[in-house]
């Protein structure tokens, strides 16, 4: 071996002594760098003719656990998704208050009915009544606050959704930019595990916010795909993502690919499912079964107060907007009810007994006055004469009396008028105690044969999911040209332009539209309504009640009838005696029969419709109230349970991608003595072939 040799090969090692050195260096100082792997140096040794030839450096790259690392980014995605849901369904829960204690929103109403009842002791009392309508606007004042808080709840995902997407399109960006980079460096040997360890860091963040899985290429760039299979970064480069908060495409993610068009994006799990799933399910579940118990609460209140009156009866009762016309809303009734003009004191002026199975009117026990659905109006304004007078405007119907006197309705009790399963005075709202700016009663009483009475050419545009928010299908379903009700629904329903591959809709013996999936967790939502019914009427997601984005939610729209919160004594606390003629007295001070009938509410079974989680049950509406307050607090729990359990699980991934990628500082305080003692070894052989060089010299 000559001396050449024996120099050359102590350079290189010296070299690679330095280059090894550098690398332990930089593995210690990123020991806590979040994402960092650690970088090794392959060496080998140089072949030659002598007996060594040297060390030959490779490339400096990372030691990553694919597995591991794929592993932990699932991890990550799901405690991003657990960590959203959690945060915002207990602040849903804590705006319902501890149902635990008394002025826990759940225990509002049994409260209210409570104070009815003390009402009922004393009838001539406005204190225990001013009581009553007092807690009523309490009970309604905070269904709407907590009604609207979901709602900002829900604006404050849409927030947060759309911050998020913008990060992701940030961080997308950048590991493109540095595909490119990472690329260039292996191309040219320089190694590009620097670029890779801060591209890991970029891709963990990502994974908090998406799910995404990542492949290496033999190039050192990487191709990341979302959950659903679509290319988030590949070699064209960054796809860009897109969130809307109105129009068809509301509430859904939008991915648009280099070069390609806007679709629709699965997000898998992450923050962003996380949010998308409490802006499109859990918080309009919540919202709609808050709804129900409300409706429900307040048309059994309604019910109560329609079927009884006030002492002296109120001058005028103006109903509530049917969203029907005359004809069509008298249309179907039975039964009989009674319309009475009382003085202040009580007494019958004249007694007006409508049959609607004879179709007729007899005033004071006269001759019978016949009328059709289309000639109602004039025959109740004929038989009340100089007494009162009838009128219909915007869908409602209003009864008054002449002067000081009142009007007092009520029903045959052995032949009691009846249609949806409604009273005459309940299907159009007469003497309704709480009014709404919407359209409560879904039951129309429509049947399949009644022209619908819809616009024709009119769209509803509905968009068909799936139970993970996903879209299916968006349904633009055009009113046919004076149909009927059936018509209307066959339109619904169609496989081409409706919702038929997915449901149907169906119309209810009581008139009520609804629709019922073919597949589970399917749901219709109505996300845009150019429907009107006659001239100014209602569209037909309104009339009906459709789920829809464009509405308010019920909760939000009911008050306490303005006169009667300004005058507690019109509360109908007494009920009218259809026995009595005219010159005899009907209501009295001390008759406590309708408040009896209004404290009883709460004990009276009621059919929820299916709203949210819960399903279609028929209870009171203090057990439905306590299993709504139980599917809130299990919403939450699961969701802090699933919290913990996915923190955990991200915790122990990360930790084991740590392990066996990580940086060991016990590992690199060997490789550091290690490779000083290679560098001092390989200085010291140069050291040793100066000096023989010296020696060398000298002797010649």
């Amino acid at each position: 071996m000559s001396l050449n040799s024996i120099l050359g090969a102590a350079t290189t090692g010296l070299f690679a002594a330095q280059t090894q050195l550098k690398v332990v260096s930089d593995n210690i100082a990123n020991v806590n760098t979040p994402g960092y792997a650690q970088e090794v140096v392959q060496q080998t040794p140089v072949a030659g003719t002598d007996l060594a030839g040297g060390v030959q450096l490779g490339q400096i790259t990372r030691t990553v656990d694919q597995f591991l690392q794929q592993t932990s980014l699932t991890a990550a995605a799901q405690s991003g998704s657990a960590t959203a849901l959690s945060s915002m369904l207990d602040q849903a829960q804590a705006l319902f208050g501890d149902p635990s204690t008394s002025s826990s929103y759940f225990n509002q109403l049994e409260q209210t009915f409570t104070d009815v009842a003390s009402a009922v002791q004393s009838p001539g009392s406005s204190v225990p009544r001013d009581q009553v309508v007092t807690d009523i606007q309490n009970f309604l004042g905070q269904s709407s606050s907590i009604s609207s808080q979901l709602q900002q709840l829900s604006n404050q995902a849409d927030g947060q959704i759309t911050d998020d997407v913008s990060q992701v399109n940030g961080l997308l960006s950048q590991i493109s930019q540095l595909n490119n980079t990472i690329v260039g460096e292996t191309a040219s040997g320089a190694g590009a595990a620097g670029s890779q360890n801060a591209q890991t860091g970029l891709i963990n963040q990502l994974s908090s916010l998406l799910d995404v899985k990542v492949t290496s290429a033999s190039n050192g760039a990487v191709e990341i795909r979302a959950g659903d299979g679509s290319l988030l970064v590949g070699s064209g480069g960054a796809s860009t993502l897109a969130y809307s908060t109105s129009g068809v495409t509301a509430g859904q993610l939008q991915i648009t690919q280099a070069g390609g068009t806007p679709r629709l994006l699965t997000a898998g799990s992450g923050a962003l499912q996380g949010l998308l799933s409490l802006r499109n399910q859990q918080l309009p579940s919540i919202s709609s079964q808050l709804d129900q118990y409300v409706s429900q609460a307040v048309d059994q209140i309604n019910r109560a107060h329609n079927a009884s009156t006030s002492v002296p009866p109120p001058t005028t009762l103006t109903g509530a907007n049917t969203g029907l016309d005359l004809p069509t809303a008298i249309s179907g009734f039975t039964g009989q009810t009674s319309i009475d003009i009382l003085n202040s004191s009580g007494t019958v002026q004249s007694q007006i007994n409508v049959d609607f199975g004879a179709k007729t009117m007899t005033v004071d026990g006269g001759a019978p006055l016949n009328f059709t659905a289309s000639t109602f109006l004039t025959t109740l304004n004929s038989a009340l004469g100089s007494n009162g007078s009838a009128s219909f405007s915007n869908g409602a119907l209003s009864i008054s009396a002449t002067g000081s006197n009142g009007v007092a309705i009520a029903d045959n009790p052995s032949a009691p008028s009846s249609k949806a399963g409604r009273s005459f005075s309940d299907y159009f709202g007469l003497n309704d105690l709480i009014t709404s700016t919407g359209f409560p009663n879904a039951s129309t009483g429509l049947q399949g044969t009644d022209p619908n009475g819809f616009n024709a050419g009119g769209v509803v545009t509905l968009r068909l999911q799936d139970s993970s928010g996903a879209t299916l299908r968006v349904a633009q379903v055009s009113v046919p040209a004076g149909g009927t009700m059936n018509d209307l629904v066959t339109a619904l329903n169609s496989a081409q332009t409706g919702v038929g591959q997915y449901g149907s809709y169906s119309l209810s013996s009581t008139g009520q539209l609804s629709f019922s999936p073919s597949q589970q967790g399917v749901t219709a939502t109505v996300v845009g309504d150019t429907t009107q019914r006659g001239s100014g009427g209602p569209s037909v997601s309104q009339l009906f009640g459709l789920p829809s984005l464009s509405q308010a939610p019920l909760a939000q729209s009911y008050s306490v009838r303005s006169d009667i919160a300004d005058n507690s004594s019109l509360l109908a606390m007494a009920q009218l005696d259809t026995t009595a003629t005219a010159g005899q007295s009907a209501v009295s001070v001390g008759d406590s029969r309708g408040g009896q009938l209004l404290a009883s509410v709460n004990q009276q079974v009621v059919q929820f419709n299916a709203a949210g989680v819960a399903g279609a049950v028929s209870t009171t509406l203090s057990n439905y109230a306590s299993q709504f307050a139980g599917s809130i607090a299990q919403a939450a729990s699961s969701a802090d349970n699933a919290n913990t359990n996915a923190q955990s699980i991200a915790s122990e991934a990360s930790n084991r991608l740590s392990s066996a990628d990580g940086v060991s500082l016990d590992q690199e305080l060997i490789n550091m003595t290690t490779y000083q003692q290679a560098y001092n070894a390989n200085a010291r052989l140069m050291q040793a072939v100066s000096q023989l060089y010296q020696t060398l010299m000298n002797i010649q």
